[in-house]
């Protein structure tokens, strides 16, 4: 039951992961497309930019997480075998 639950967590942290990518762009169009003092160019890039770090740090830190649990699964399931032996 524990593995359905990580693989779950880890198809929505894809999912969430790919929302955000979206989410930079479709904030990158609408700061484009905004009339003059709110919108243009710089505002569009800005956005990009610091939407960009942000999904990918955030990203990162889940992906890194999930990373540590399998690590630690395959630690445990070594150091059992060590044991059996």
């Amino acid at each position: 039951m524990r593995d359905l639950f990580i693989g779950l967590f880890e198809k929505l942290v894809s999912v969430f992961v790919v929302l955000m990518c979206l989410g930079v762009l479709g904030g990158t169009v609408a700061a484009f497309a905004a009339p003059a003092p709110q919108g243009g160019i710089i505002p569009a890039i800005a956005i990009l930019i610091g939407g960009s770090i942000y999904a990918i740090m955030m990203g990162g830190m889940m992906y890194l997480f999930l990373g540590v649990y399998h690590n630690t699964k395959r630690t445990a399931e070594a150091i059992e075998k060590l044991a059996n032996r």
